[in-house]
C-alpha cells in the first residue's frame, strides 16, 4: 500500500527525448570501485553512446582517468547528490529503492518533506 500510495504522488514520465533516441550502440557501465584509476581511459569511455555511471563515484580530479560524460547516474537514495549542482544537467539521475527508508526518503523528496 505504501509503494501505491508513493507511486501515486510520482507523475508519469517517459525517458527524456535525447536519451530515448539514443540508438545505444555502445553502452559502458562505470562502478566506484577504483579500478580505472591510472588506467588514463577517459577519452574513451567518452566515446560512449550512453555512459553509465554507479553510486557516487566522483568524475572531477579524475577525468583522464574516467572521463566526464555521464548519460544516467545510478545510485541509492544514500549515495544520491546533495546538491542540485552535483546534477548534470544533460543526464539521467536513476534512484535505485528497495529499502523501507528508501520509499521514504522518495516520499519525503517528492513532498519537499524533512526525513
Amino acid at each position: 500500500d505504501k509503494i501505491k500510495d508513493l507511486l501515486e504522488l510520482l507523475p508519469e514520465h517517459d525517458l527524456p527525448e535525447d536519451l530515448k533516441s539514443k540508438p545505444c550502440k555502445r553502452c559502458v557501465v562505470v562502478g566506484s570501485g577504483g579500478i580505472l584509476h591510472g588506467s588514463e581511459l577517459g577519452h574513451l569511455l567518452n566515446q560512449f553512446d550512453i555512459v553509465i555511471r554507479l553510486n557516487d563515484a566522483p568524475v572531477q580530479g579524475y577525468t583522464d582517468h574516467v572521463g566526464n560524460k555521464t548519460t544516467i547516474r545510478m545510485t541509492y537514495p544514500e549515495g544520491a547528490p546533495l546538491s542540485e549542482h552535483e546534477y548534470p544537467p544533460a543526464s539521467l539521475f536513476v534512484a535505485v529503492l528497495f529499502k523501507g527508508v528508501d520509499f521514504n526518503w522518495l516520499q519525503a523528496m517528492v513532498k519537499n518533506e524533512t526525513l
